[in-house]
């Protein structure tokens, strides 16, 4: 595998004695992973780092990661501190962390296309498959190996962003060249696949199928919208939630090209996911609504209810979809 690190990152590392890692709202599997991998690096180097998250950790297969975080950071820890943001592209996205990480020097990791990216230093690669794999890059850039649990977190990643390789098209060599090298390092697919699609609840299950029932399709069923009400949000919380296994059987649909889930999280807001096979770039529709993400996956949030939401977004597929 190879792929340039900029310079100014690595001397933006070596230069720091105190770090703050942050990632974005609502984290997944990435989001968490690049952060653990990245604290520990950063702490083998020896650094002082702090792995931060305005959570909530609504995924099943995060959970566990949980306290390894923290929601704020006192005065005394900004003192000094540098931050690196990694999978997102601007402070806006990292939530409550915002206002904490303002006026301290900042480094940017990411592979979001969208977005105004935000920091001292960027290194941004919308090519990269996941934040795991740039973080890898990193290690050779400092010529570091990973341990195994940090090869193990690196490739969890590394599945996670890309649905277990579904994801990956004839382009995809170097990913498959990277999660090579992570298994030789220690890293497990064979558990990493159950602890991303296993240990799910009776209600998850049922939750499924009432977001599924409420399936529509328009533009001759190449875009189908599915939503789930607040009832159901409350009734089956946050970690039931098992949105990757929603969307590919959505996929599945022949003449789909574009799927999206609207949930209504509070009577006045709701969060969506969009997600498209290949020709349609839904982080543009994303964009367009202050959200973002990758070409065929992205997600925002969406002040109103489920109707006023699915109005909006009809408006805006209607732009793009073939007649």
């Amino acid at each position: 595998m190879s792929q340039f690190v900029p310079q100014t990152l690595i001397d933006f590392i070596n230069s720091g004695k105190k770090f703050l890692v942050a990632g974005h709202k609502e984290p997944d599997g990435d989001c968490v992973s690049s952060q653990l991998v990245m604290t520990s690096l950063l702490k083998r180097l020896g650094k002082t780092a702090i792995p931060c998250s305005a959570g909530p950790f609504k995924r099943t297969e995060i959970l566990p990661y949980k306290d390894l975080f923290v929601e704020t950071v006192p005065g005394a820890e900004r003192t000094g501190a540098r931050v690196l943001i990694l999978d997102c592209s601007n402070k806006e996205r990292t939530g409550d962390l915002g206002p904490l990480l303002e006026g301290l020097p900042a480094a940017l990791i990411d592979h979001h296309a969208s977005g105004n990216p935000y920091g001292d230093v960027i290194y941004l690669d919308p090519e990269a498959p996941s934040v795991t794999y740039m973080i890898l890059s990193i290690f050779d850039a400092l010529r570091q190996t990973p341990t195994k649990e940090e090869a193990e977190l690196l490739f969890f990643g590394l599945c996670t962003d890309t649905g277990f390789f579904r994801h990956i098209d004839d382009r995809g060599a170097e990913t498959f060249a990277c999660a090579a090298r992570l298994i030789s390092m220690g890293a497990n697919p064979k558990k990493t696949f159950l602890n991303m699609y296993g240990g799910k609840s009776l209600d998850s299950r049922i939750l499924m199928g009432n977001i599924l029932s409420s399936a529509e399709s328009y533009f001759d069923n190449q875009l189908i919208i599915c939503t789930e009400s607040y009832e159901d949000n409350l009734r089956y919380e946050y970690e039931n939630r098992d949105s990757d296994s929603l969307y590919q059987l959505l996929q599945s649909v022949a003449g789909v090209e574009a799927m999206v889930i609207i949930k209504q999280e509070t009577p006045l807001n709701c969060s969506v996911g969009l997600r498209s096979r290949d020709s349609v770039d839904v982080s543009r529709i994303a964009y367009s609504f202050g959200g973002g993400g990758h070409k065929n996956a992205s997600g925002m949030n969406f002040p109103g209810t489920i109707e006023e939401a699915k109005s909006a977004i009809l408006n805006a597929f209607e732009k793009i979809m073939k007649p």
